[in-house]
């Protein structure tokens, strides 16, 4: 159990380093009006929204593993599991997200400005943040 929960750990990291930089990349391009440099943008973010992907699958297969497999985190006095999960399925939301805004950029239909992704970009770091304090405090 404690190789799968290290495994899971080392792909939530990566996962989440995904969901940073991706992010960091769209400032860039809702800022880019050279052809050249909007294509090499373009080619990175889909390369990394591609391996991020790549990165979520075992990250959410492992902890799948450990919940319903060892049932950490079920029955009474677990309440912070259940917040944990949902705060989960708020972190594949914004994976989807990011996977719709990069289509838009690809598209030439992004209409956001480099400001609102530079708030975007915080948004990881805050359920990041609260998915942590809840898994190692247990509030609840």
């Amino acid at each position: 159990m404690l190789w799968i929960k290290a495994l899971h750990i080392v792909f939530i990291a990566s996962w989440f380093a995904g969901l940073f930089y991706l992010p960091r990349i769209f400032v860039n391009l809702a800022q880019e009006t050279e052809t050249v440099t909007r294509e090499r943008l373009l080619g990175m973010a889909r390369r990394l929204y591609r391996f991020t992907t790549m990165l979520a699958i075992p990250a959410i297969a492992l902890g799948l593993w450990l919940y319903l497999g060892y049932g950490i985190g079920k029955g009474p006095g677990n309440g912070w599991m259940h917040a944990k999960l949902a705060l989960v399925v708020l972190v594949i939301g914004y994976h989807h997200a990011c996977g719709s805004l990069l289509g838009k950029f690809e598209n030439g239909q992004n209409k956001r400005s480099h400001r609102w992704f530079r708030w975007f970009n915080e948004v990881p770091v805050l359920l990041l943040l609260a998915i942590v304090i809840l898994v190692v405090v247990k509030p609840f």
